[in-house]
C-alpha cells in the first residue's frame, strides 16, 4: 500500500500558539493539530486527511504567512 504525505498549510498570516500534536501521533481527518493567533483571535487548523504526524515545520511563537506549510501528515 502506497503511502501519501499531505502538508498542511496555513489558513492565514499570524502566529503559531499553540501546536497540538507531535510528531509520529497519529491523527484523524479534522481533528485540531495547532492553533495560529491573529488580530487578538485564536483559528484552529485541522488534519486534512488520516495519517500520522511526519514532519512539524514550525514551533510556538514563529510566525507564519498565508498557505506556508506547517507540517506533513502522511495517510496511507
Amino acid at each position: 500500500m502506497q503511502k501519501n504525505t499531505e502538508d498542511v498549510l496555513a489558513p492565514l498570516s499570524g502566529t503559531i500558539w499553540k501546536i497540538s500534536v507531535a510528531l509520529d501521533e497519529s491523527v484523524e481527518e479534522d481533528d485540531e493539530v495547532l492553533i495560529i493567533e491573529a488580530l487578538k483571535m485564536e483559528t484552529p487548523v485541522y488534519s486534512p486527511c488520516d495519517g500520522k504526524v511526519k514532519e512539524i515545520y514550525v514551533k510556538e511563537g514563529d510566525t507564519v504567512e498565508e498557505d506556508q506549510p506547517l507540517m506533513s501528515i502522511e495517510s496511507e
